[in-house]
């Protein structure tokens, strides 16, 4: 099945992969009024929208990255022009020039495997199974990884409105690179790096796992 994607790429600009919660928080408050799609937070300002994330602000390679999927990938080609500048800790950072790729991409459970790294950390634990986690031997994190991660492609094929397969049909297979502990408001939290294998189609550049709309689980097709 096809999804639509858009890809804004601003290369002119280098920041911190941890920079990109405040490019969301920049575009987010700039375009407020057109879709709650970019800030996920509803005109009550209380209450977050559920769900996938469809439009996700991300640094790879120090590279400022909107992705935008279904959805949210219209709405980045239409308001692509109307990106002049970008505000990084007060500072106006001019935008002089600026990239747009837009296609369908193909999602979803084929007959062939696919490879994957995650770019930036992903972040696949919640409080509470972080405490089965690090109370695990080597086999159950191994095997508790590969179920998260099965259950975070899932979040995405649901988010992209297509009938998710059931899970015993998709195969992950993680490999750990690197675990660390992470600072996430204020808040120790372990992340992650490492390759996967699945035999479901990924776009590249989307993430998986927690908090996708500010870069964390970046992956890409390798």
């Amino acid at each position: 099945m096809q999804t639509p994607q858009t890809t804004i790429t601003f290369p002119e600009i280098s920041l911190l992969t941890r920079d990109a919660h405040k490019l969301r928080g920049f575009f987010g408050n700039i375009f407020k009024e057109h879709s709650v799609l970019l800030h996920n937070h509803f005109e009550d300002n209380d209450s977050f929208r559920q769900g996938y994330s469809l439009v996700q602000y991300k640094v790879l390679h120090n590279t400022p990255t909107l992705v935008g999927l279904g959805e949210g990938a219209d709405l980045l080609v239409e308001l692509f022009l109307k990106m002049k500048h970008i505000e990084i800790d007060g500072q106006r950072i001019e935008i002089f020039s600026k990239n747009i790729n837009h296609a369908s991409i193909k999602r979803g459970v084929s007959d062939d495997l696919h490879h994957y790294k995650f770019e930036n950390l992903w972040m696949p634990l919640n409080q509470d199974n972080h405490r089965i986690y690090v109370s695990a031997n080597e086999e159950e994190k191994k095997s508790m990884l590969n179920r998260i991660l099965r259950n975070n492609i899932l979040a995405f094929l649901k988010g992209m409105n297509a009938t998710p397969p059931p899970e015993d049909k998709i195969l992950t297979s993680f490999k750990l690179k690197k675990e660390k502990e992470s600072n996430f408001k204020n808040q120790k939290m372990i992340t992650f790096l490492g390759d996967f294998t699945t035999n479901v189609s990924l776009p590249t550049g989307i993430g998986l796992g927690k908090s996708v709309a500010r870069g964390y689980g970046s992956i890409i097709r390798v």
